[in-house]
């Protein structure tokens, strides 16, 4: 293999025209360029210089190889601007996987601050479900991922990955304005076991958290829809079509229904932010700053007053 130190030496002679300005470049001794061009002669397995005592050029190998030689540097330059880069928490990339009701209020909150305090960094935004995007952070391709953990469907880190713990957030009961339910302070699951429900089609199985909940409160819930984005499950449950289990961070702004807390133990998700302890970049580790913050001045305020 060609060594890129030795075809700088020949880049320079090229530009040079001489061993001697090479050397003046490269800050070598001139006897230090000649023995670099004599390795890389070794290496190439070809005649790169033509030397006599006065002068030297460079043969159609010697000229060509230094033609590429250009590129080759161009390359290494360029990949370590981008390692300075990405050694500053002020530039580089931030690469932010999250799960769609994370970017309803959590992840811009930490984002706009962020942004606002290192404009250079450029952001790249992926969303889907936790274990959608858990493989991109495990190769790299994700810097961190917002996630979630149903407490009644508990997952395992994979190796090589952490979940910093930001908050745990309620499931609470939506139903229609008007409903009997929306007029108590607490209502238990079981009591709406006859009501149609809005529900999710699950995470890597088929069985949704209010099934998964029923079943402890001993009844089976008849499923009128399933649904993973929560802007239709509160469009049906609106209209009167059924009544569902929300997360907390799913409800923000929401109008036209009634929203009750729930006895039933263990209904809530834990919110945190996965990532690779070795991953070296420094804007992955100020924005888990910023994004306890946001998790902080979220976590007051994200069971809505009763009405």
């Amino acid at each position: 293999m060609l060594s890129s130190n030795r075809l700088r030496v020949l880049l320079e002679v090229f530009r040079t025209g001489s061993i001697a300005g090479a050397a003046r470049v490269l800050r070598l001794s001139p006897s230090a360029v000649s023995h670099q061009l004599s390795r890389l002669e070794q290496e190439a397995g070809v005649g790169l210089v033509e030397r006599n005592p006065q002068s030297l050029r460079l043969t159609e190998a010697g000229r060509r190889l230094a033609l590429r030689a250009q590129e080759v540097v161009d390359i290494i330059e360029a990949a370590e601007k981008d390692l300075l880069a990405q050694a500053r928490v002020d530039a580089g990339e931030l690469r932010i996987g999250f799960f769609a009701s994370a970017g309803y209020r959590l992840l811009p909150l930490a984002l706009s601050r962020f942004a606002s305090r290192y404009p250079q960094v450029a952001l790249d935004l992926v969303e889907g479900q936790p274990y959608e995007l858990l493989p991109d952070l495990e190769r790299g391709a994700l810097d961190v991922l917002v996630v979630f953990e149903h407490a009644l469907d508990p997952w395992k880190c994979p190796e090589g990955v952490e979940v910093v713990h930001l908050f745990d957030e309620p499931q609470l009961l939506v139903v229609p304005a008007g409903h009997p339910a929306g007029m108590r302070p607490k209502v238990r699951l079981a009591e709406l076991a006859e009501e149609p429900w809005i529900t999710t089609f699950g995470a890597e199985h088929p069985v949704s958290i209010l099934e998964r909940a029923g079943t402890l409160e001993g009844f089976s819930p008849q499923i009128r829809c399933r649904s993973d984005h929560y802007e239709v499950t509160i469009g049906l449950v609106r209209a009167g079509l059924g009544v569902a289990l929300v997360p907390s961070l799913g409800l923000h702004g929401v109008s036209g229904l009634q929203i009750c807390r729930l006895t039933t133990p263990n209904l809530f998700r834990r919110i945190g932010v996965a990532r690779r302890p070795t991953n070296p970049n420094p804007a992955a580790i100020s924005f888990l700053a910023y994004l306890r913050t946001a998790s902080a001045q979220l976590r007051n305020s994200l069971e809505p007053a009763l009405r």
